[in-house]
């Protein structure tokens, strides 16, 4: 049971409240609404946030680089290369990443609708990138430019104990 205060304590804080209504629009504010609460700690900046762990993210340009050679054809000068060879070489990078990325991450569209369609969005969200004359708060209604992806699920391979995630492919010496 809370025990009542003596009426020169509730004189005093009476007094109190007055300038502090009378001066700090926020508490008069938060008085006004009947929001009282205790005074909240002192707020502390935010912690940055961890640095990301780029292991993971090595260990996925290997497997692009061990099925689709993607390192080598990035780093590869093809301007000197005839539209045709390029051509040939792009198809074997895209059939290699492509069986990488389907083996180790799962991937499903952000949106259902098919490219070109009308969409309407009650506001912006993350998952959404507005591009055009974007004005004013949503609902925006627009044409769908692409789908976007999502992934849903990652597998990645364990790592080895003593295995360098920063070699992407070994280097190849014939004997």
């Amino acid at each position: 049971m809370i025990e009542p205060l003596p009426f020169f304590t509730r004189f005093w804080f009476a007094w109190v409240c007055f300038f502090r209504v009378l001066f700090d629009g926020v508490f008069a504010a938060r008085v006004h609404g009947n929001q009282l609460e205790a005074p909240s700690e002192p707020k502390l900046p935010k912690a940055a946030p961890p640095a990301p762990n780029e292991d993971d993210a090595l260990q996925l340009l290997a497997l692009l680089q061990r099925e689709g050679r993607f390192v080598d054809f990035i780093e590869e000068d093809v301007a000197t290369f005839s539209d045709a060879d390029i051509g040939a070489a792009a198809r074997v990078v895209h059939s290699g990443c492509r069986k990488a990325i389907r083996e180790h991450v799962k991937l499903e569209p952000v949106r259902d609708e098919l490219e070109g369609a009308k969409v309407t969005l009650p506001s912006s969200a993350a998952e959404v990138k507005l591009t055009g004359n974007v004005q004013g708060k949503g609902p925006y209604t627009g044409t769908l430019r692409h789908r976007g992806w999502r992934a849903v699920d990652v597998k990645l391979p364990t790592a080895v104990a003593g295995h360098d995630v920063h070699i992407l492919a070994q280097a190849e010496i014939e004997l």
